[in-house]
């Protein structure tokens, strides 16, 4: 406490002042002062504490964590395969061109197998940046205009013989056409005709052709197996194929159990 040190400084400047000044001055009355301002609980003294740094947190740090890594993941005439990702992108700043392919959160990733190509196509937009794969290094994209399309089949090319290429080309609806030397002859062509299928084939799902349902269920009737008729109102008969199914699936958790 500074009172004790001021307390006698004070009472001599009181001391040495003039009658009319002392007489003025009521020495208790300036120590009550002196006491009420040094009191470690002034109400005259107000102190106040201003935070040094801030508190809240950092104010140019990141907010949610980690960035995307979005941009190019793949320069130009780098070699891809098929699903290699391209680029990341929020947006379409780049839109997929020849063998690309754009997914739902817009990321560029390639189809086929080839080297990487970043280009502009004034014909097809103007505005528009392209990714695209081109089979070979050298290729340029866009291709030019009414130029054939490129697609890589995985097929093998096979040097084909010349006396298959040199044979004539004969088209026949109806059958099966057999080519001989001279006409007229035995070796002469001649028409044999095809034999009709027993089922028909449908194309369905996938470019696939199989039978119709109808067909397929009767397959027992045209091989001559003699299947038992289903008659849909027999409720005796499905309740007891249900409870023998029961009962063969309670055996074999059974048996499961007994081996372990």
């Amino acid at each position: 406490m500074l009172l004790p040190r001021i307390l006698t400084p004070a009472r001599a400047a009181i001391t040495a002042l003039k009658p009319s000044y002392a007489a003025c001055i009521s020495l208790p009355y300036s120590f009550d002062t002196l006491r009420s301002t040094n009191a470690p609980f002034s109400p005259t003294l107000t102190l106040v504490r201003h935070a040094t740094h801030q508190a809240q947190g950092r104010a140019n740090g990141a907010k949610d964590g980690p960035g995307k890594r979005l941009g190019a993941k793949k320069t130009g005439e780098e070699y891809v395969i098929p699903g290699n990702i391209i680029f990341r992108q929020r947006g379409t700043h780049w839109f997929p061109g020849e063998n690309c392919a754009m997914g739902r959160d817009h990321t560029i990733y390639a189809t086929q197998s080839g080297y990487v190509k970043y280009y502009r196509d004034p014909l097809k937009h103007p505005k528009r940046q392209y990714i695209g794969v081109a089979f070979q290094r050298h290729e340029t994209l866009p291709y030019p205009p009414n130029a054939a399309r490129r697609r890589r089949l995985g097929m093998l090319a096979v040097q084909m013989d010349q006396e298959a290429s040199s044979s004539p080309k004969v088209d026949v609806l109806d059958g099966d056409m057999q080519l001989g030397e001279v006409a007229g002859s035995e070796t002469a062509p001649r028409v044999v005709p095809r034999m009709k299928a027993q089922s028909q084939l449908v194309m369905g799902k996938r470019y696939a052709y199989r039978e119709a349902n109808w067909q397929i269920g009767r397959a027992a009737e045209r091989a001559k197996v003699k299947v038992r008729e289903f008659v849909p109102g027999d409720r005796f008969r499905a309740w007891r194929k249900s409870a023998a199914r029961k009962t063969a699936n309670a055996e074999r958790r059974g048996l499961r159990g007994k081996r372990k």
